[in-house]
């Protein structure tokens, strides 16, 4: 007597049909990270061989992969979104395959950058003290917070850029443009705000004092809610 398996989930098999339809785009996807990644590196070792003491030396500039997943975002809507409707792809497959694919770029990113903050814990910074993944606040929680914070930036701009394109293909340029302006307004303006009040110290401290651990939930709530956003654009984005 055989016993029947059951067929895989039609829906499942286009949902990863979406993520190998964007993975054509191999070296957007792949090897552009990589590359920013290899290069921030290398320009953070000669800024930290240039800094004299031996004080810790925070160089950020390896986080320069991170903004890339913007622009990573937009394309993941505006070169596949096309070639999913011609393939019969419902708006909802084509979403949550794409964010699966961010969700599988985020863990790749998060796992480099804890192999890179390895090496610098290992190596006492490079041998120089320096600070490039091994940031102090996103690890005094632990690594497991740390590899965490790294994949909730990472996810958080590939939805940022995923959603901008959307608002793209369903309103135009004019309100991504708006939209670019209204929200520079409004940080500009924070930044004005707590210069002019001198609350810097106060924020600083509340961040501290929140911890990392918060402050990455937090973000994945937000990351959840442009999600969410992006879907409610994206059922009435034309091709």
């Amino acid at each position: 007597m055989t016993t029947a398996t059951a067929a895989p989930r039609p829906h499942t098999n286009r949902m990863l049909g979406v993520v190998r339809l964007q993975l054509i785009n191999t070296q957007s996807l792949v090897w552009v990270p990589l590359l920013v990644l290899a290069g921030a590196v290398a320009i953070s070792l000669i800024i930290i061989g240039l800094i004299p003491g031996d004080d810790v030396k925070i160089v950020g500039a390896a986080n320069a992969p991170l903004w890339y997943f913007v622009a990573l975002g937009v394309q993941s809507m505006t070169l596949a979104f096309p070639f999913s409707q011609a393939m019969s792809v419902t708006r909802r497959e084509f979403f949550v395959g794409t964010l699966l694919l961010g969700a599988i770029a985020g863990a790749m990113m998060a796992s480099i950058y804890l192999v890179l903050a390895g090496i610098e814990a290992l190596t006492d910074g490079f041998w120089m003290n320096g600070r490039i993944a091994y940031l102090p606040y996103l690890f005094e929680s632990g690594w497991v917070t740390a590899w965490l914070g790294y994949f909730t930036a990472t996810v958080l701009l590939f939805v940022v850029g995923f959603w901008m394109a959307t608002i793209w293909k369903r309103f135009g340029t004019l309100a991504v443009v708006s939209i670019s302006v209204a929200l520079g307004l409004a940080i500009t303006i924070a930044i004005f705000a707590i210069t002019k009040m001198e609350w810097w110290v106060p924020v600083v401290t509340w961040f501290a004092d929140v911890g990392a651990l918060n402050v990455t939930l937090g973000g994945l709530v937000l990351t959840a809610v442009l999600a969410l956003g992006t879907y409610a654009t994206l059922r009435r984005a034309t091709v």
